[in-house]
């Protein structure tokens, strides 16, 4: 099953995608293609809980809502915000996503 990446711009995932397919060729290294992620892939950041809620309340949707586009469930958005849990993996990916492009970025 492949992956979904989310790309900083076209550009760069023109330039990720030819990379990728060099390194599955064997003619870049695993360090070079290193290199080409951190320099083309959006970055996960940690998030605390009070930019979570700004980042949802600059959104301007409810936790519902907001859930429903991260598919997490309310209560994980509560936790977060209350600083109980911290999201991770997917949801953290589209956290990052979101503060960068907004909330359209991954309707």
């Amino acid at each position: 099953m492949a992956r979904t990446r989310a790309y900083k711009s076209d550009v760069k995932a023109a330039i990720h995608e030819t990379a990728l397919d060099l390194h599955e060729a064997r003619l870049i290294d695993k360090q070079t293609m290193r290199r080409f992620d951190e320099s083309c892939l959006t970055q996960v950041r940690k998030f605390t809980a009070d930019e979570i809620r700004a980042l949802r309340e600059r959104e301007q949707v409810s936790q519902t809502v907001f859930a429903m586009y991260l598919n997490v469930t309310k209560d994980s958005v509560s936790q977060w915000e209350r600083g109980d849990k911290r999201p991770a993996g997917p949801a953290a990916k589209l956290l990052s996503i979101v503060a960068a492009r907004g909330l359209s970025a991954i309707a």
